[in-house]
């Protein structure tokens, strides 16, 4: 029988327990015939034995890899607030690589203790710790591995850099060629590489089990400290789990880790490690698990809809690579440091006031999204159905655009009408502008131009606020239909969407395929949109004029600390200052007495400005407020499981039934917006608006009375196809 028959016999044999003493002495004597075999080969070099055993294993060889590939290791992303604190990590394997020196000498002892002890002192193969591992196992029942750990080193690198199922399969198989092939690739980065450059990567890139990959990950999430800290109970029991960290699993099968720990110990004060006083003082106590979760993804972060939005934001920035699959790799393998602009109390002012205001399981679904003026730093973003498959949970984010949250966004309702008051303040006319205005108007067919001069049919409009006549202060304040057809009319219909395109909405528009919103209901709100473009816009008059591309990021770091791509304000002046303030100063009589906003408590004890929407059929309601420091858009909004919209009116919302009255913008979405803004703006610099150019009493006389509670609506604003609404109008 050759020598390496007898290893293979001998090596299957090895986990039949010896019966009694004499049994052992007997194994060990049959041992001992390999071992001097063994002994003659140890002067024979390792080119040599590969050379010997090729011919042996040639017909099983595969195409693998000739040499190992210094490729980085998969890396942890971690995703930061904008006071550090932690969000979300993104990773296929949750590693964080460290030097040698930054873990501590009882870590790397006992690994090698169990699974190389003589790892300094042999080359990519070790005969005699082969033969040594094979005695030790059979005589005292110590699990010792024969490979080395630059064999075991190779193995891990191959299975890690497989980039097809082939590459996986042949890097785990059980096969001479693949023993060979390991050797070959040992020998050769033995060559290239001292021990403490392999024990250092041998040590990050082992899996230990319960999805921590590397001795970092695995020190913090068993033992909730940094690996320079570990003691020799917890290195022990690290170190017994390379070898099989399912079964050894310490939170899955404590029992089976705490036997596995105890050998360690046991190997550990034979070698020296520690006293065998130490060892059997140590193997009677508990394992100590302190656990440390590191979630992978969204679901479970406090900021789960913001950090969806992020992710989705990354995967289309071009510096993480050429494409989708490049960026997605550099999220979940790259190790970066993703420094976002949310802001944790407002993300958590936020979640509770959604969770307050809308049931999970309701048809409505609450949304709020938060952007900075000046900046376009999103703030943070929350939604009342939490991330998850279940009853109640949904990955749709509806607070972002489609782009980012797959909802196809919500009609904003009169929120739109800020934009024709901003084009008609740039046209030059004056906040004193008024109109006759009736409940019910006819717009003639040609009143209207669309962007390529095509005119627009008929459109019947009809507000419930009352009638009257009416300036811009007034008109907007009680938000009447009528008097912003007519305001929409003067300012023109081309400028009313260039004006609502400049501050972030896209408008659609494709005449040939009959598609198109610019129509004259366009003041009432037709466009879907998301509460974060709505967010956006409003924060441009807060701004003083500026508007600011959304940004939930502000740098992202590299594996090394260093910046990947720091994030500037992407702003374009779209508006004078002067029409700014006077926006401001119009919106801000919501919020003061007279105002749907006050009458409903939606006031500030800082300065603020809003308006509020209500939808055709009542499918959305929003509230829309900023102060100069932030812009915070408000939406409740009938939604099916797959996210399209669905009436209010008559359904349950946070326990009950809402009336029809109040399905409107002021009712449900403003104390909603208030629960959030309340409590933030209790750490908001108290700033101020600057004056208007132009003020504008508000007193006005009615011709007749409101019949609702003061917060109208749109319901009775309607048109057809390329002059009415377009399938469906806006209201406030």
């Amino acid at each position: 029988m050759s020598f390496f028959a007898s290893l293979r016999r001998l090596a299957r044999s090895e986990g039949d327990a010896p019966r009694s003493q004499a049994g052992a002495l007997a194994r060990m004597a049959q041992l001992s015939v390999v071992a001097g075999v063994g002994v003659a080969l140890m002067a024979v070099p390792a080119t040599a034995f590969v050379a010997y055993t090729a011919n042996d294993v040639s017909h099983d060889m595969i195409d693998l890899p000739l040499e190992l590939e210094d490729l980085p290791n998969a890396q942890t992303t971690v995703v930061l607030a904008s006071n550090g604190e932690r969000l979300a990590y993104f990773y296929q394997e949750n590693r964080q690589d460290i030097p040698l020196k930054d873990i501590a000498p009882v870590m790397q002892k006992s690994l090698l203790a169990i699974e190389d002890a003589r790892f300094y002192e042999h080359g990519p193969l070790d005969l005699k710790g082969t033969l040594r591992a094979l005695v030790n196992n059979a005589a005292d029942g110590y699990t010792q591995g024969g490979s080395t750990i630059t064999q075991q080193l190779v193995k891990l690198t191959l299975v890690s850099q497989a980039t097809t199922k082939e590459q996986r399969i042949a890097a785990v198989e059980k096969s001479k060629a693949r023993k060979l092939r390991e050797l070959k690739l040992a020998i050769k980065y033995e060559q290239q590489h001292s021990k403490n450059e392999i024990l250092e990567r041998y040590l990050n890139l082992a899996y230990f089990g319960d999805g921590a990959w590397g001795v970092n990950s695995a020190a913090f999430h068993y033992f909730s400290t940094s690996p320079d800290k570990l003691t020799p109970k917890q290195a022990a029991t690290l170190a017994g789990l390379v070898k099989n960290p399912d079964e050894f699993n310490p939170v899955a099968f404590p029992e089976k880790a705490l036997q596995r720990r105890n050998i360690v110990l046991s190997v550990m004060a034979r070698d020296g490690i520690i006293t065998q006083a130490e060892a059997e003082k140590l193997q009677a106590e508990e394992l100590g698990l302190k656990i440390t979760k590191y979630p992978n993804g969204c679901v479970e972060s406090l900021a789960s809809f913001s950090c969806d939005y992020i992710r989705q934001y990354l995967l289309d920035e071009p510096a993480l690579g050429a494409t989708v699959a490049e960026r997605k790799a550099a999220l979940e393998r790259g190790g970066l440091t993703v420094e976002s602009n949310i802001d944790v109390r407002m993300q958590k002012a936020a979640n509770k006031a959604v969770k307050n205001h809308v049931d999970p399981t309701d048809k409505a679904i609450g949304s709020i999204a938060m952007v900075e003026p000046g900046t376009g730093k999103v703030r943070g973003v929350a939604q009342s159905r939490p991330m998850g498959k279940t009853k109640g949970k949904t990955y749709l984010n509806f607070s972002v655009p489609t782009q980012y949250g797959q909802s196809n966004g919500f009609q904003a309702g009169s929120t739109f009408k800020m934009f024709t008051v901003a084009a008609a303040l740039k046209k030059g006319l004056s906040v004193s502008k008024s109109y006759r205005s009736p409940n019910h108007l006819t717009m003639p067919a040609g009143t209207y131009f669309d962007c390529e001069g095509r005119g627009t049919s008929k459109w019947d409009v009809g507000n419930s606020t009352g009638s009257g006549t009416f300036n811009m202060y007034t008109g907007t304040r009680q938000s009447v239909n009528t008097y912003f057809a007519q305001l929409e009319k003067d300012a023109g219909l081309c400028n009313t969407v260039k004006a609502a395109e400049a501050m972030g909405i896209t408008v659609p528009y494709d005449p040939d395929k009959k598609i198109t919103q610019q129509v004259p209901s366009f003041t009432l709100g037709v466009v879907d949109v998301s509460p974060l473009e709505m967010a956006a816009a409003y924060a441009t008059p807060a701004s003083g004029g500026e508007y600011c591309a959304p940004q939930p990021v502000n740098r992202i770091l590299d594996r090394k600390g260093e910046v990947l791509k720091k994030y500037e304000p992407e702003c374009t002046r779209v508006m004078s200052k002067g029409i700014a303030a006077q926006i401001n100063d119009i919106l801000a009589g919501l919020q003061r007495p007279g105002g749907f906003g006050y009458a409903r408590g939606t006031g500030l004890p800082i300065q603020s400005a809003a308006k509020t929407g209500t939808t055709n059929s009542n499918k959305s309601v929003w509230y829309v407020g900023y102060t100069p420091e932030l812009s915070t858009a408000a939406m409740l909004a009938g939604a099916s499981k797959d996210g399209r919209p669905i009436p209010i009116n008559g359904e349950k919302v946070n326990g009950r039934i809402v009336t029809f009255n109040e399905a409107a913008g002021s009712a449900l979405a403003g104390p909603m917006w208030k629960a959030a803004m309340g409590p933030i703006s209790a750490f908001l610099t108290p700033a101020t608006f600057d004056p208007p150019p132009e003020r504008q009493p508000v007193a006005q006389k009615k011709e007749s009375k409101s019949d609702d509670d003061g917060d109208g609506d749109t319901r009775r604003g309607n048109g057809g196809p390329g002059g009415g609404n377009g399938g469906g109008g806006g209201g406030h």
